[in-house]
C-alpha cells in the first residue's frame, strides 16, 4: 500500500511540475504577444508596414538581457515565425538568442528585440544547427516608423533587420555575433511532440493553443499602415 501511495504521489507531482513548465511557455508567448503590440505603437520602435509585408520571417525575443561592465553577455528566449506562400503566418517555434559582446556597459540592460528576415531559409532548416548574426545572415538597423510608406517600392538592405526597445540604461544595442539556437526542450514541453520546426509551423491541430491566435492577429494588424 505504501508503495502504490508514493507512485500516486511521484505521478501527480510530475503532472503539476509539466503543467507548471507549459503554463511558463504560454506566459512567454503572451509576452511576444505584448512586445508586437507595444512596440508597433511608438515611432521610434514600430516595423513598416511595407517592411512587414515583403518579410518572409521574423523573431520576437522579449527581454534579452545584456549586462556587466565592460565585458557582458546576452541571453533571451523568444520565439521564431515564418511565413507560407500563400502569405499566412505560421505557428511559433521557439528558440534561444545568446551572444557575447565587448563594449562600455554599466548595469543589466533589458531589450525587447523583434528581428525581420528577408528570407525564411535560416529559420526553416535550423534545428540541427544554429546560425550567427552577422556572419551566417548580415543584420542591420531597420527603418522604423513611417519612414517606410507602405505604397513604396523596398529592398532589404541586409538579410535582417533589428528593432528593439530598451529598460534602463540603454545606448544602442549591437546583436552581431549573436548565435541563435532551437529551443528544443520548450518546444516539446509547450507542444507535446518532437520539436522540429516543420512539424509545428503549419500544425493546423496547434493554431488554437493559448497565445497562438492573437500573435498572428497582431502581425496581420501590422502589415497595415498606421
Amino acid at each position: 500500500m505504501k508503495r502504490v501511495f508514493l507512485v500516486a504521489t511521484f505521478l501527480m507531482f510530475a503532472a503539476l511540475l509539466e503543467a507548471q513548465n507549459k503554463q511558463k511557455w504560454e506566459e512567454k508567448l503572451n509576452d511576444v504577444h505584448n512586445v508586437l503590440e507595444e512596440m508597433n505603437k511608438l515611432p521610434e520602435s514600430q516595423v513598416p508596414a511595407a517592411i512587414m509585408n515583403e518579410a518572409e520571417a521574423i523573431m520576437i525575443i522579449p527581454r534579452v538581457i545584456k549586462g556587466g561592465l565592460l565585458v557582458g553577455g546576452r541571453h533571451g528566449k523568444g520565439v521564431a515565425i515564418i511565413r507560407s506562400e500563400s502569405g499566412q503566418w505560421s505557428n511559433p517555434v521557439f528558440v534561444n538568442i545568446t551572444g557575447g559582446s565587448i563594449g562600455w556597459q554599466i548595469g543589466a540592460q533589458s531589450t525587447d528585440i523583434i528581428l525581420v528576415f528577408k528570407r525564411s531559409d535560416k529559420l526553416k532548416y535550423f534545428e540541427k544547427s544554429e546560425f550567427t548574426l552577422g556572419a551566417d545572415a548580415a543584420i542591420a538597423a531597420g527603418p522604423v516608423g513611417r519612414q517606410v510608406g507602405a505604397g513604396t517600392d523596398i529592398t532589404f538592405e541586409a538579410e535582417v533587420y533589428s528593432y528593439s526597445r530598451s529598460r534602463g540604461i540603454f545606448a544602442g544595442i549591437s546583436l552581431e555575433g549573436s548565435s541563435i539556437q532551437l529551443n528544443e526542450k520548450a518546444n516539446e514541453t509547450f507542444y507535446e511532440q518532437s520539436s522540429v520546426p516543420q512539424k509545428i509551423y503549419f500544425n493546423r491541430k496547434f493554431d488554437r493553443l493559448p497565445g497562438i491566435p492573437k500573435i498572428k492577429k497582431q502581425l496581420l494588424l501590422m502589415e497595415q499602415e498606421q
